[in-house]
C-alpha cells in the first residue's frame, strides 16, 4: 500500500477526513488547488473526485475551462494509481488523450476506473487509465485516457 493510499484509508471514514485528505493532496501538489478538488472515493482500480464551478475555473464563455477539466482528470488518475500500484512500483504520466464532448456548465465529477487491475511484474508497461468527467446531471462532458508508465522501483 502506498503512503497516499494508507493516508486515505486512515482518514476517509473519520468526520472531515475526506476534506482533510483533499487539502493534504493539494499541499503536496499545489497546482491541484486551482480547481478546489474534493476526493470522494479511492480504492484499487477506481477513484472519484469532484470540483465546483467557481470563477477560478471559468473560460471566456463562462463554462468550466477545458484545461481545468484535464487537471481534474489527472487528479482522478493519480489517486487511482496510488491506490492500485503496489509499493514496489512507481508510475509516471506518459500521455493524455482528451475529448471534449459537451460544454461543462456546472460543477464536475471525474471517475477514473480500470476495467481490470493488471499484474505488476518486473517489466515496465504502459497502463491506460480511462477517466470520465460528468456534469451535475450525470452527462459526460469530457472523456480522457491518461497513459502511465509503470515500473518496479529501483
Amino acid at each position: 500500500m502506498t503512503s497516499t493510499y494508507a493516508l486515505w484509508t486512515r482518514l476517509a471514514a473519520k468526520p472531515g477526513g475526506k476534506q482533510l485528505f483533499s487539502a493534504a493532496m493539494c499541499l503536496r501538489v499545489p497546482y491541484f488547488r486551482t480547481i478546489v478538488p474534493s476526493v470522494k472515493e479511492i480504492k484499487p482500480g477506481r477513484c472519484e473526485v469532484t470540483s465546483p464551478k467557481w470563477w477560478g475555473v471559468y473560460n471566456h464563455i463562462g463554462t468550466y475551462h477545458a484545461i481545468a477539466a484535464c487537471n481534474l482528470a489527472e487528479i482522478a488518475m493519480g489517486m487511482l494509481a496510488e491506490a492500485t500500484l503496489p509499493p514496489t512500483h512507481r508510475w509516471l504520466p506518459k500521455g493524455m488523450t482528451v475529448n471534449y464532448v459537451a460544454k461543462a456548465e456546472t460543477s464536475l465529477r471525474a471517475v477514473a476506473e480500470l476495467p481490470s487491475i493488471p499484474d505488476f511484474g518486473d517489466e515496465g508497461f504502459e497502463l491506460p487509465v480511462p477517466v470520465t468527467i460528468t456534469d451535475t446531471a450525470g452527462k459526460p462532458v469530457v472523456t480522457a485516457t491518461i497513459t502511465i508508465w509503470v515500473t518496479r522501483k529501483a
